[in-house]
């Protein structure tokens, strides 16, 4: 018997990547799962690969009707909700502040900000009164850039970080009724696209880029897959093994915060 049977959740972004690997754990692990998923191609192919196993919703998570929407239908389909995990997001390829204009600056924070924060509220909010009856919980997905510098741009490192701050002050708000929590992984085997305010909309993070470099760029030397991540939800959605927890950040990060994100160019403290 799985750590999740009986349980029921939601997923946003639940078409690929991470997102994806989650509904197949959370399925394993004997939960019924809905998907709240923006593209209607990841919609198509939900559907063909799951078929009626799941309940899939074609939404934005920025708009609060649409989450609305997939909360309704997975409790119309499942008769209740247990736990809304927020997994949706875009990153942005390192778009710094010196490289961009201000307009970019401008279109792009609004984009980033809405997808990768409000989004968190927004669905949140959605989920609030059936988890308030299952007494259930809340699991956002983050990345090692809510805790430090260099894993995105200014505008992804802020979405990043405002995820913190909604985690801490939902936990703080809804107990004891609801259980609020996170996972900020680090890198993984994902190919997630950046933002179309950018131009990025079909650029994915590990395009051009050499895995095994980004793989000796990590203490643990490895890239993680997608479903290397899937455990820590699991932990955090399970009301048997994650009864105290609350307001906690797992930091997945293959152990990036021991000494930054990058190191120092050879001959970079070299005396001239």
């Amino acid at each position: 018997m799985g750590w999740l049977q009986g349980e029921v959740a939601l997923i946003t972004g639940g078409g690929s990547g991470l997102g994806l690997a989650l509904v197949q754990r959370f399925l394993n692990e004997g939960a019924k799962v809905a998907v709240l998923q923006r593209s209607a191609e990841k919609v198509a192919a939900l559907k063909q690969r799951f078929g009626d196993e799941i309940v899939v919703v074609e939404g934005d998570v920025t708009c609060y009707q649409d989450n609305v929407r997939a909360v309704e239908a997975t409790v119309q389909r499942f008769g209740k909700l247990d736990c809304f995990i927020a997994n949706a997001g875009i990153w942005d390829h390192y778009a710094d502040i010196v490289n961009m204009s201000g307009e970019q600056l401008e279109t792009a924070f609004d984009e980033i900000m809405a997808i990768n924060s409000k989004s968190l509220i927004l669905g949140a909010k959605a989920a609030l009164d059936e988890l308030i009856k299952s007494e259930g919980s809340i699991v956002l997905t983050l990345s090692n850039a809510a805790s430090y510098s260099g894993g995105g741009g200014p505008i992804y490192t802020a979405s990043k970080h405002a995820g913190v701050g909604v985690m801490k002050e939902l936990a703080y708000e809804l107990a004891p009724k609801v259980r609020v929590n996170a996972v900020a992984p680090s890198g993984m085997n994902v190919n997630i696209k950046g933002a179309a305010s950018l131009g990025q909309q079909n650029v994915g993070l590990l395009d051009g880029r050499d895995m095994s470099v980004l793989a000796q760029g990590m203490p643990l030397n490895f890239l993680p897959e997608a479903e290397d991540m899937t455990g820590c939800y699991v932990l955090l959605a399970a009301r048997e093994n994650n009864r105290p927890l609350t307001g906690v950040l797992i930091n997945a990060d293959c152990g990036l915060g021991i000494r930054g994100l990058r190191k120092p160019r050879a001959g970079f403290f070299d005396e001239a």
